[in-house]
């Protein structure tokens, strides 16, 4: 069976890689706008490259979130378990 493009249908690993993909391709969208407008002189098309530059660390932002919440739960669940096996 084959999975859909829907991140929904993708395994937990792949979503994440997906998002950091999608950061990073928003990131090199960015750069290159933002180097075109320089190279221009289109002060606008700096900018909006520029703001993509920041959407996509706040993107990434939010994934290491993410991710660092899951495995900080994880960890609690496992010292959690551990704890309760010792009595």
């Amino acid at each position: 069976m084959a999975l859909s493009s829907h991140p929904a249908n993708l395994p937990f690993a792949a979503r994440f890689m997906s998002k950091d993909l999608n950061a990073t391709a928003k990131d090199a969208e960015g750069r290159l706008e933002a180097a075109h407008g320089d190279l221009t002189g289109d002060t606008g098309e700096k900018i909006k490259g520029q703001a993509k530059q920041v959407q996509a660390s706040a993107m990434q932002a939010g994934s290491d979130l993410k991710q660092g919440l899951k495995s900080a739960v994880g960890k609690l669940g496992e010292a959690t378990s551990d704890a309760a096996d010792k009595m």
